[in-house]
């Protein structure tokens, strides 16, 4: 069939810089004195008919024309990176040098790199970082060494993918594509270009994240839709959102490029509502300057203008299909994904049971321990006043048995371990039922805010408690505090106090989208579901623990990092299937990944339901490929010793026990026994994908 482009959400209009032709006479003078057009990578007939003088152009309509040479010179040097990389590494399959390519690139990101440019790729980032980084502050050239270096070395994933000839699932391809794709790259570019930096204080504040990871997301998935034909039926690349689909949902090209535009549109509505609804009280919070304020939002009027010049230039440059239209504003883009399909949701509604078809390959351990953290659980609960009558009473407090979980989690924890880490288990299960009937039925915001800057009195980085707690949760908080963060250095316990405001922060978000009424974006639910699970805090206080943790730079590896948000994924995925009819039929809640996938397809409960089984089980089909394949490779690379080897298989080995226990848990606790249905058995991707295929095959 022949490839056709989509309706594309356009919100933005798309403008143009008047200093365009003097950037194109420039850059292309550049080029040619950086041996870029050599006729093997690019030609110059190709060279102009890219034309990046005009994205540029449209992408930065107001700098001044000294920035817009800088700035297309960046992006000639980017693009150049990339199809350089693909001709000489990817097309030949060459892992050891494309890394080795990588690494000694990554030389040119200092002032005084201490090596001579060997190749055009090396030049242009020399010259580049010469006349750019030096003018910045250290925040800004922190992060946007962190984004070029993601933006190099993350292509070593997609070779590794075609290597293999391995897809990825549309988790990991959202997470992978972000930082590979050098959209958080473009974002640090507009600070530089619109000469007005985000305070250091904010830049890595939710909202701000939010915008940058919207804005990289929307920016990618264009190209994704624009490049499918040149990338996955000329090039052979696997690393798109198109295909991704195709895979993932077993359907036609058709209806996986309207799924790629519903989620790009989704993405762009959680940007305009990151904007109108967390940047005036981002403001508030931080008592942000006049004019740090104006710093921010020429920031978010230069994603915009980014956003709308860059699909103009997708519409013209020779690398991409043409379209027929440029797009603009539909029913389906105003009422669909995003957005008035999100505040529709009906509270309350009647729903059955779900049937819970999980099967982990992952045996669940037993602690000796287990019945003694019970008896501390249940004494515990009631010392800290958690059996209220109102949140909690003696019945639920009974048939929770967080010992359950801990004892599966981590069944070699000695007994005072497994204690506390029950007891952690119970505090964030208690916040997380009192947010919503304390705070949420009264749609106080304000009152949960002020309750979770309490919190960080009870978190003293000398273990002094000075203030005296007032509720359970103040009481539970202060008391596990000092229990856990006794065995860590300073460093050690700011960095847990960031984790577990990170989880009592996203209680804040859950509360923010109940006031309007807002069934999340699938994206921005999937991530944030880490922290309002507790996930994030857990593995931080695994990483922190002495004698089990690994050393802090290995937990930024891709194997690591992708395996521990794979098992994150599948456990807050199996805790929304299992609790599904207690959160919406008689919770009200909005927060479940069975009903934000019911919300942005537009199917119904079973249909929604299948999806979810099959991202999950995905997830752990990705976290044994990754154990089996990428984790030997990569402790190879970096010629990991006997030490390091036991402490990288002890954590994986801590992954699959918290999977597994958690599972089982869900499956057994009182706490959801009512709400769902266990039945074991293969229902696997075979059955899930069938179903997906005919769910999707004919809905828009």
């Amino acid at each position: 069939m022949t490839y056709r482009l989509p309706e594309f959400y356009l919100p933005y209009p798309a403008r143009l810089n008047p200093h365009m032709e003097r950037a194109r006479a420039h850059t292309k003078q550049w080029a040619c004195a950086m041996d870029m057009i050599d006729e093997v990578v690019w030609t110059e007939a190709g060279f102009d008919g890219m034309d990046y003088g005009l994205m540029c152009a449209y992408t930065h309509p107001d700098c001044p024309a000294e920035e817009l040479d800088l700035v297309t010179d960046w992006y000639v040097w980017v693009f150049y990176f990339d199809d350089h990389f693909l001709e000489t590494f990817k097309r030949t399959r060459d892992i050891a040098g494309g890394q080795a390519y990588l690494d000694r690139l990554e030389a040119f990101m200092a002032d005084e790199p201490g090596l001579e440019p060997q190749n055009p790729c090396e030049k242009g980032l020399a010259d580049l970082w010469a006349r750019t980084v030096p003018h910045r502050s250290e925040g800004w050239r922190e992060r946007f060494v962190e984004v070029t270096r993601d933006l190099m070395q993350e292509s070593m994933w997609e070779l590794f993918h075609i290597d293999t000839g391995q897809v990825s699932n549309p988790i990991e391809y959202i997470e992978e594509r972000r930082k590979v794709g050098g959209a958080p790259w473009s974002a640090c570019l507009v600070e530089h270009v619109s000469g007005a930096e985000l305070p250091t204080r904010i830049a890595r504040t939710r909202p701000v994240r939010v915008l940058m990871e919207t804005f990289s997301d929307a920016v990618h998935l264009r190209n994704d839709l624009f490049s499918y034909e040149r990338e996955v039926q000329r090039e052979g690349e696997l690393s798109n959102c198109v295909l991704v689909c195709e895979r993932f949902f077993g359907c036609d090209t058709g209806r996986a490029v309207e799924i790629t535009n519903d989620l790009l549109t989704s993405r762009l509505h959680q940007f305009e509502n990151t904007v109108l609804t967390e940047l005036p009280q981002l403001f508030a919070d931080h008592a942000l300057l006049p004019h740090e304020q104006a710093a921010v939002l020429a920031y978010v009027k230069g994603l915009q203008d980014w956003q709308a010049g860059g699909h103009e230039w997708h519409m013209r440059s020779n690398r991409y299909t043409k379209g027929e239209s440029s797009g603009g504003l539909t029913v389906h883009h105003l009422t669909g994904p995003g957005g008035l399909r999100n505040l529709a949701a009906v509270p309350f509604r009647q729903v059955g049971p779900l049937e819970c078809r999980v099967v982990l390959p992952y045996p669940c351990g037993e602690s000796p321990h287990r019945q003694a953290a019970l008896a501390a659980e249940l004494e515990w609960t009631h010392r800290m006043g958690m059996c209220d009558n109102v949140v909690w009473d003696e019945r639920k407090i009974a048939g929770h048995d967080f010992a359950l979980a801990s004892s599966g989690m981590d069944p070699d924890a000695s007994e005072a371990e497994l204690i506390l880490s029950a007891h952690w288990l119970t505090w964030g299960t208690y916040g997380d039922d009192y947010y919503p009937l304390i705070f949420g039925q009264a749609r106080d915001l304000a009152g949960a805010k002020a309750q979770n800057a309490r919190f960080a009195q009870f978190m003293p980085l000398d273990l002094v408690q000075t203030v005296v707690p007032v509720n359970a949760l103040e009481r539970g908080l202060a008391d596990l505090w000092v229990r856990t963060a006794e065995p860590f250095g300073p460093a050690e316990r700011a960095e847990f106090r960031r984790y577990v405001e990170a989880m009592t922060d996203s209680w804040i978000w859950e509360l923010a989208n109940h006031i309007q009424h807002r069934v999340p974006d699938p994206i921005d639910y999937l991530e944030m579901r880490r922290k309002t699970f507790g996930a994030d805090m857990t593995i931080g206080l695994a990483r922190l623990t002495p004698g089990k943790n690994l050393p802090p730079e290995l937990y930024r590896a891709r194997p690591i990092w992708s395996m521990t948000n794979a098992a994150m994924d599948f456990m807050a995925m199996a805790n929304d299937v299992v609790s599904y009819q207690k959160e919406i039929q008689f919770e009200g809640e909005l927060h479940n990944a069975v009903l934000v996938m019911e919300t942005f397809f537009g199917v119904g409960t079973q249909e929604a339901l299948d999806i979810v089984h099959a991202l999950m089980e995905s997830r752990v089909r990705q976290f044994g490929h990754v154990e089996t394949n990428d984790l030997p490779v990569w402790l190879d690379d970096i010629a990991a010793g006997e030490a390091v080897r036991e402490r990288v298989a002890g954590y994986v080995q801590e992954l699959k026990d918290w999977m597994a226990g958690v599972l089982r848990w869900h499956l057994e606790t009182g706490r959801y026994r009512a709400y769902a249905q266990w039945k074991p058995g293969p229902s696997g991707l075979g059955t899930a994908s069938t179903r997906i295929a005919n769910l999707i095959g004919g809905q828009r």
